[in-house]
């Protein structure tokens, strides 16, 4: 059943089984302190080892980008040791797994920076909440970048970059969507800034160009891809023109010749966040050549469709993956998706519960449904 999703897939480098990706999900469950991967997340993606390809969960490349409680860092010599056991976990049970590299900027809390106030594009307040040790709290001002700030900030991708190498990944994800640093250099209603990062188009994806530079020295540009989310608001980072942001953003990815393009893009009946915002997706397929890989409350047939179609390479499914850790088997067989109970309790939990305790399907689950 499905039989594109289950197609192999040259994409860079980096040969996938099939078609069904692994989102990232920020899951929360790494040791503190320090941020440092363990073996439960060890269990956790091994189980889920049969996606053609995994993207980690969002990791921060310093202090400074980090301000989600107990998500897992890429700074640390005890960090890269953390992650070796998980990049071996998915390798023996013969999966790809790359790390996908975040900085959170305006939305890290001072309470993760001693006090101090984050790093943005420019001086601006993310609407809504912060999660923090101590609970939720307003987000605070953050600071504009400086030039000083922003070359730093690239150095800190490059060394993340060799960490990752160090700990075993197969290649990295920048994140460049949903709010975060990158994608608050890219939108006009966050990048306020009127030198060489700011104003046109071209100038706000300049960020974009040298971070991906550095990732690319490190990894090859077969290794390394990129997350976007190119249409609608979120976290209070929105664009007037998300047809020119997106496309002169799609032209650097091509030009840099950057292994695979992932783009969120929510609908109008988005099951975690909506949007009346038309996709992106078919013009900046027109600008970008590389592996097209299209996220967003799909089910296994609309998948098949649009990679039937030439809309998409291949799809990666998120929340599905939590509650269904077999999930290329499911579709395959055609079996019941199972739901996530506890949602969303469970998404950020500190132990096992709604992390690694969701069945696969047995032998007889097989048999009844093959």
């Amino acid at each position: 059943m499905h039989e594109s999703l289950f197609q192999p897939l040259t994409m860079g480098a980096l040969e996938t089984p099939n078609r069904i990706f692994m989102a990232p999900l920020t899951r929360g469950r790494s040791t503190q302190p320090g941020s440092v991967p363990n073996e439960m997340m060890a269990t956790y993606y091994r189980q889920r080892a049969s996606a053609g390809l995994i993207i980690s969960e969002a990791t921060g490349i310093s202090v400074e980008g980090l301000g989600w409680p107990a998500a897992p860092g890429i700074w640390s010599d005890e960090q890269v040791e953390g992650w070796k056991q998980v990049t071996q976990a998915v390798h023996d049970e013969g999966g790809l797994i790359v790390l996908q590299m975040w900085h959170m900027g305006r939305l890290v809390h001072p309470d993760f920076l001693g006090g101090n106030p984050p790093v943005s594009a420019s001086a601006t307040t993310a609407p809504g909440h912060a999660h923090t040790f101590e609970g939720r709290k307003d987000y605070e001002q953050a600071r504009a970048a400086t030039v000083e700030d922003i070359a730093r900030i690239v150095e800190d991708y490059r060394k993340a970059a060799e960490n990752a190498k160090k700990a075993g990944f197969d290649g990295v994800q920048l994140h460049a969507a949903n709010g975060y640093l990158i994608d608050q250099f890219l939108r006009d209603s966050t990048n306020l800034r009127e030198d060489e990062y700011g104003g046109s188009a071209e100038n706000r994806t300049r960020i974009l160009r040298e971070v991906l530079t550095a990732l690319i020295d490190v990894w090859g540009k077969d290794r390394v891809g990129v997350r976007l989310s190119p249409n609608g608001e979120t976290q209070g980072c929105d664009d007037s023109d998300p047809a020119t942001t997106f496309g002169a953003a799609a032209k650097v990815v091509e030009e840099l010749g950057v292994a695979f393009l992932e783009l969120r893009e929510p609908g109008p009946d988005g099951t975690f966040g909506s949007t009346d915002v038309p996709k992106q997706s078919p013009l900046i397929r027109k600008i970008y050549s590389g592996t097209l890989v299209l996220n967003s409350d799909y089910s296994a047939a609309e998948a098949v469709a649009d990679i039937d179609a030439g809309r998409a390479d291949a799809i990666s499914w998120g929340r599905d993956f939590i509650a269904n850790p077999d999930l290329p088997e499911r579709f395959k067989l055609g079996a019941d998706i199972a739901p996530n109970v506890d949602v969303p309790r469970s998404w950020y939990g500190k132990g096992p519960h709604g992390y690694i305790d969701y069945p696969k399907l047995t032998d007889e689950d097989q048999a009844a449904v093959g």
